[in-house]
């Protein structure tokens, strides 16, 4: 496979809105092959939402490409809701999407948060997994939480200073509560600069060398807020209980296929927390890409995130 291999663009075969409860409708569509192997794709964030770049990670003809945006993200209704916003909400959705489009088994893939929310519903619903692809390996622990609040400075010292220095310097000393107070309130003049500060911060530290259109698309307001907002109230409100509740219960996910793909200088989700998940399951194939950050695009990082879709065809 060629080093910057990617599938062709492709267009939805089938769109349409899952409604789950009062509040959200949730956005989902179908490319490729319908009668081919189901693959669900779960995006990052929380709250980052897909884009239509995340289905050429599948051989068209041969799956059945299942995205959705998830509560509160991308198409999703409303952008950047956080009532009913838990990560169990959203393994009850990944269910009732998959009933409603009467899948029995499927292919899951996520990267950065959707590798938490990809092994949440796997610990949940192992029955309905076939094999896991997961990238940037975050598992909501606090040190990473206050890593990415605090620690990325030590490599990015000048876009925290620009993310630390929109709020003002009596509430540094916990930049999650300043910044969540800002992201849920009403007013656009107040919250839509704050999720464009949080959100070009995490843009800027993706990826390995500098690359000034994810920053830039990280600004755009749709993307900012669903990330923004969506990304500070979990960080705030959604840990798991114990913290490490993921690694406890790898032996529920042991013997499906798995492929961990972690990039070598990922600042955003570090490597050790992949590190530990490989060392908790040594039956996943874990593929470290040496000159790789965190964002999915990057050459290396997509081109081992194909191999193991391509990898997987014959599973069903």
């Amino acid at each position: 496979m060629p080093r910057d291999a990617i599938f062709p663009p492709v267009e939805p075969y089938q769109t349409g809105y899952l409604r789950v409860d009062d509040t959200h409708a949730l956005y989902w569509e179908q490319s490729g092959n319908p009668q081919g192997a189901p693959v669900l794709f779960l995006h990052g964030g929380p709250g980052a939402g897909a884009s239509p770049m995340h289905r050429r990670f599948f051989d068209p003809s041969h799956y059945r490409v299942i995205i959705f945006d998830q509560r509160g993200a991308g198409r999703s209704r409303p952008l950047g809701a956080v009532e009913d916003n838990t990560v169990d909400h959203l393994i009850d959705d990944i269910e009732q999407l998959r009933l409603s489009l009467g899948v029995v088994r499927w292919h899951v893939f996520g990267g950065s948060w959707g590798s938490t929310l990809a092994l949440a519903y796997a610990q949940a619903q192992p029955d309905r997994v076939v094999s896991l692809v997961l990238r940037g390996i975050f598992l909501m622990q606090r040190y990473e939480i206050e890593w990415f609040l605090f620690g990325m400075r030590t490599v990015f010292p000048e876009s925290w200073q620009r993310f630390a220095s929109y709020i003002p310097a009596e509430e540094r000393g916990d930049l999650l509560e300043a910044y969540y107070r800002r992201l849920i309130d009403p007013d656009p003049g107040v919250h839509m600069p704050a999720a464009r500060s949080w959100s070009m911060y995490e843009g800027a530290c993706s990826t390995l060398l500098p690359n000034p259109d994810t920053v830039a698309a990280a600004g755009e307001d749709a993307h900012a807020l669903g990330l923004a907002r969506i990304e500070a109230h979990y960080f705030r409100n959604n840990g798991f209980d114990p913290e490490n509740r993921l690694l406890e219960e790898v032996g529920r996910v042991r013997d499906i296929p798995a492929v961990i793909v972690q990039g070598r200088y990922d600042i955003v989700c570090p490597i050790v927390t992949a590190d530990r998940l490989s060392r908790a399951w040594p039956q996943a194939q874990y593929l470290v890409v040496p000159d790789a950050g965190h964002s999915a695009m990057e050459p290396g990082i997509r081109n081992a995130l194909i191999s193991a879709t391509q990898k997987f065809r014959t599973l069903t």
